[in-house]
């Protein structure tokens, strides 16, 4: 049997995909404030922060509330594009799961595509842009052949991870299409785009927390 999260796991997973956020404040600013306006850590960190201080409550919601609730938090905390990047896509992740108690991993597959094509379809943003989807489209791609070819969870679990990881080192050499790398002559090239960093933050702790339950 393979593994499941319930509300508490996933809940879990937020406060430490808080703590990898905010313990990477400098960092995040740094790349940001190369190729942007410097206040995606800031907007991220506050969003996963208000998650933190709700756990309690959150835990206790099913997992179609739990994710309407992160996605209409995430939408009035997180400033800027992200916030409604972001809800969008926990609001799209929860119709995925509607009447499941756990998520199984063809469920977490599920959920991240569906968090993928709304961001797509909210910020009429492709791969290849410079933005978080660079961590993500190469992640559900990833998910989705390991579930066809049938390969073992817990080798899927690392290729996931990777893959998210080697999506936001790719935006190193992108082009930025959007926002203000856009503007500048190199267009953000020979820099990292914070918002794929971030995502695969997300990414890595979410696998390193189904890992734990293999």
């Amino acid at each position: 049997m393979g593994f499941e999260l319930t509300s508490k796991d996933y809940v879990e997973y937020l406060k430490k995909a808080y703590v990898k956020i905010h313990e990477n404040g400098d960092y995040i600013t740094s790349l940001d404030a190369a190729t942007g306006d410097g206040d995606h850590w800031a907007n991220i960190n506050s969003g996963f922060g208000k998650l933190n201080e709700m756990a309690d409550e959150l835990e206790k919601l099913n997992l179609f509330d739990l994710f309407k609730q992160i996605g209409k938090t995430m939408m009035s905390v997180i400033g800027g594009s992200s916030g409604v990047l972001y809800g969008s896509a926990y609001l799209a992740a929860a119709k995925t799961l509607k009447e499941k108690e756990t998520i199984d991993s063809p469920a977490l597959c599920g959920v991240l595509e569906a968090m993928l094509d709304a961001m797509m379809s909210r910020g009429n943003a492709k791969p290849g842009w410079k933005t978080m989807i660079d961590t993500l489209y190469p992640t559900v791609e990833c998910y989705k052949k390991c579930l066809a070819d049938g390969v073992s969870e817990a080798e899927t679990v690392e290729k996931v991870r990777q893959a998210a990881l080697d999506g936001a080192e790719s935006t190193k050499a992108m082009e930025a299409v959007r926002g203000r790398a856009s503007y500048q002559t190199d267009k953000g090239v020979g820099h990292l785009d914070p918002g794929a960093v971030t995502m695969s933050y997300q990414i890595e702790i979410l696998m390193d927390c189904v890992k734990e339950k293999l």
